[in-house]
């Protein structure tokens, strides 16, 4: 498969084919289950387009806890089925689809009771085990083992003597979301897929009763053009009711959004060779490994207000760290705190007691003759949705083209990047030598790039000053910047601060004192006049000074009002 860069120049021939011809699929929302449906649909032979109005994965799927995991707490709910399809999916991610981007990440489980805990949680730990070799793939990752209290000690000396008389240590995977989310769409695209972001719906096209496409505003430039397809499918996540009053239809089912915050706190401040998994009054709190940084979260909050920038507010803060000083000899604190995120979970919410049950499963349904919808289910399982939402779509399709088309193909489609990836991890030093870069660079842009490294290291070879770090990282090299404008489909300043690296909530500045540096760079790939790179200096300061406020507000109301204060740099309406 040839790589596809999700340049400036692509966006537009893709706006222009999905203008010019009828697609067989169209898929609205490009997080991670709706970029997992266009590489399903391109890749059984479907002429697909791809449009997300706003950037790759910027509502759910860049804000996750950003694991791959079974769900060990859904084993105390006895459904078994989910655990064991999540781990399933966990398993080809790390071994065949994105081994560049998901990898296995331990966690310490402490135990407080002396007998009966290890028993019970033991047997839970090991059936989390078991169902991953049961799913029909190698489970990727290593096996838990039981641990004594001294033992737990030296891999997690940070905790408290008095937290814990033992403890399990398992392993599930972790991943880079937003990045992984933009790589299945860029993969998509080089399988066909038409692939537009900033490209927002805003009507659905009828014949009759039947959804025929959908009128697409391009955000960019404010041109609106007609997108007809057979078939669309909407997957728009918290977005969903939303999109469904295009077509004045209420559907079998409804999306309610559930916030859940994190904080990134640097690596020192926490002494521990592993994650933890701890348990609160309402659920789990994680504390992952990231880098040079830990995440530690989450909540599960209900949230009826803004959801383009959900608002973390003063008393989620504080109740995130409550819970994780309840186990830490040196408690953390705010002044601690470098980088603060606010997701929303979108769990449905059925009208009658069949669909009642579905808030932790996922759900298709063709809601109208030529409308597909998928909502709910986890991260780990986009695969899956993706899957099933196609099948649905292909229903439909078979009837009007009278033809047969291939089942799903994704299980056994690597994602850019992702083939070759362990030859040539083996042999980085030797492209740390041939580049001119440190080992550690190189292992950062493995990590990142996969593969594709080779195309970010032609960057740094044509001008060497792209190999030197980003103005206020200590990780991010400049051809970063650029290769995200011209290969990954970033137009704002803030789709490469937040998205395409994190640089947003991995420093203390919140990557205000990196905004001039990659306003320059991205200005020159995208010929922005020194007023357009202004602009977009000063609203990403300002976003990051809405954020602040907001963490200083005592709740979701005011917080809330506080992140609205800064206008989006492209506004929707």
């Amino acid at each position: 498969m040839k790589s596809v860069a999700l340049s400036p120049q692509q966006r537009e021939a893709a706006l222009d084919a999905m203008e010019a011809k009828e697609l067989d699929v169209l898929v609205v929302g490009a997080g991670v289950v709706g970029s997992g449906a266009a590489l399903d649909a391109t890749t059984r032979g479907l002429e697909t387009g791809l449009v997300e109005a706003r950037d790759f994965a910027s509502g759910t799927s860049s804000r996750s806890s950003k694991l791959i995991h079974g769900g060990l707490r859904y084993l105390e709910m006895l459904d078994f089925a989910l655990v064991a399809e999540a781990l399933q999916e966990r398993g080809l991610l790390i071994q065949k689809l994105a081994p560049h981007l998901v990898r296995p990440v331990p966690f310490v489980y402490p135990l407080h009771g002396r007998v009966w805990e290890r028993v019970y949680a033991g047997a839970g730990v090991a059936l989390y085990d078991t169902l991953g070799l049961l799913s029909g793939t190698a489970r990727g990752v290593p096996h838990h083992r039981h641990l004594s209290r001294r033992k737990a000690l030296q891999i997690v000396p940070g905790m408290r003597k008095d937290s814990l008389i033992g403890a399990l240590q398992y392993y599930d995977a972790q991943v880079d979301d937003a990045r992984h989310t933009m790589f299945i769409a860029r993969t998509a695209a080089a399988y066909g897929a038409h692939v537009a972001s900033r490209a927002r719906v805003v009507e659905f096209l009828r014949e009759g009763e039947r959804v025929c496409g959908a009128v697409v505003q391009d955000l960019e430039s404010g041109r609106s053009i007609k997108v007809l397809a057979r078939q669309v499918v909407n997957s728009t996540g918290v977005w969903t009711d939303d999109t469904q009053s295009l077509v004045g239809e209420r559907g079998q089912f409804h999306v309610r959004a559930s916030k859940g915050v994190h904080l990134v706190v640097p690596r020192d401040r926490i002494r521990s060779e592993s994650g933890l998994i701890l348990r609160t009054e309402k659920s789990v709190l994680f504390v992952i490994p990231w880098g040079r940084h830990w995440i530690v979260g989450t909540t599960d909050t209900d949230w009826s207000l803004d959801k383009a920038h959900p608002a973390a507010s003063s008393s989620d803060i504080d109740y995130v760290l409550e819970h994780v000083n309840k186990v830490l000899e040196i408690p953390l604190g705010r002044g601690d705190v470098e980088g603060v995120y606010a997701g929303l979970r979108p769990l449905l919410k059925g009208e009658t007691e069949a669909t009642s049950k579905l808030s932790r499963e996922h759900a298709v349904a063709h809601t109208v003759p030529g409308l597909v919808v998928v909502a709910g289910g986890k991260y780990t399982t986009y695969r899956v949705m993706a899957k099933d939402a196609v099948d649905e779509a292909v229903h439909g399709l078979e009837r009007s083209m009278d033809r047969r088309i291939p089942e799903s193909a994704t299980k056994d489609v690597p994602l850019l990047g992702a083939e070759g990836y362990e030859a040539l991890w083996n042999a980085r030093r030797r492209l740390a030598e041939s580049s001119g870069l440190h080992l550690v660079r190189i292992e950062h842009l493995l990590h990142r790039y996969g593969t594709l490294i080779d195309e970010v290291l032609e960057l740094v070879a044509a001008d060497p000053s792209l190999g030197e770090l980003l103005a206020g990282t200590e990780d991010y090299l400049r051809a970063e910047v650029v290769y995200a404008v011209t290969h990954e489909g970033a137009r704002h300043l803030d789709d490469v601060l937040t998205r395409r690296t994190r640089i947003s909530i991995e420093t203390f500045h919140r990557g205000t004192a990196s905004a001039d540096d990659t306003a320059d760079l991205m200005g020159g790939a995208l010929g922005w006049s020194d007023e357009q790179r202004q602009r977009e200096v000063e609203h990403y300061l300002q976003r990051v000074a809405a954020e602040r406020e907001s963490q200083e507000m005592p709740d979701d109301q005011t917080a809330d009002a506080a992140r609205m204060g800064a206008p989006d740099v492209v506004p929707l309406a």
